[in-house]
């Protein structure tokens, strides 16, 4: 193994894995890296792990609405100062897009997950309804007629049970919600992290020096 690796399993409707996703690939430490993205569904991932979801739990909603800005602040990663409207909507249509478009448009998967995020955490504009995410995923093939195949894959059993297989994936990883990272460092030991405020024990984990700067000395 040349490089480390680091997997990240990602969903659309977490914010925090946005900046998990940002991070790697904005941030220059993490060009020395071999980066996988892995689309799940986190709604099933959450039913997985005992079905509480974080916005159930009295004084957290909260405490998630404030941490997220903080985060956003601290890291320079842009976003929306507020949430989407009806947050947490329900992404599935979008996670099943992504599941399709990494089985027959690898190489689109990256642009596909960046200009989603961008569509609902930086300026939403609705990119589960049909049309909105026909037109994302037009962006990103650059193709009408691709594009209307891709988001048509994104109904069939195909994507849908490789979308299934990956939260499952994930929960076997050890997940339990986003942003999830599994790291390899360079002599094959595999650890999972979880949540932006351990991105600099990934970077130790992974034997990456972290950069002089607020951001990363500051994440013990």
């Amino acid at each position: 193994m040349s490089k480390p690796r680091i997997t990240l399993y990602i969903d659309i409707l977490s914010p925090f894995a946005y900046y998990g996703f940002y991070a790697l690939q904005n941030f220059t430490i993490f060009k020395q890296c071999n980066v996988t993205y892995v689309p799940i569904y986190l709604r099933d991932l959450v039913v997985q792990c005992g079905g509480k979801t974080p916005l159930s739990i009295k004084n957290k909603d909260k405490w998630i609405r404030s941490e997220r800005l903080r985060w956003s602040r601290h890291l320079n990663i842009p976003t929306s100062p507020n949430l989407p409207p009806g947050f947490p909507t329900n992404t599935f249509s979008i996670q099943c897009t992504l599941t399709a478009l990494s089985l027959s448009h690898p190489q689109s998967l990256i642009p596909a997950i960046s200009l989603f995020y961008h569509n609902y955490w930086v300026k939403y504009n609705e990119p589960e309804k049909p049309e909105n995410l026909l037109a994302i995923v037009k962006t990103v093939l650059g193709c009408e007629k691709e594009a209307r195949k891709a988001t048509k894959s994104a109904d069939s059993e195909e994507a849908k049970e490789k979308l299934k297989a990956n939260t499952e994936k994930a929960f076997a990883d050890g997940a339990f919600g986003l942003p999830w990272f599994v790291a390899t460092n360079l002599k094959g030991e595999t650890e999972g992290f979880w949540g932006v405020d351990h991105l600099g024990q990934l970077c130790d984990h992974l034997g990456l020096e972290r950069p002089d700067d607020k951001g990363f000395k500051t994440m013990l």
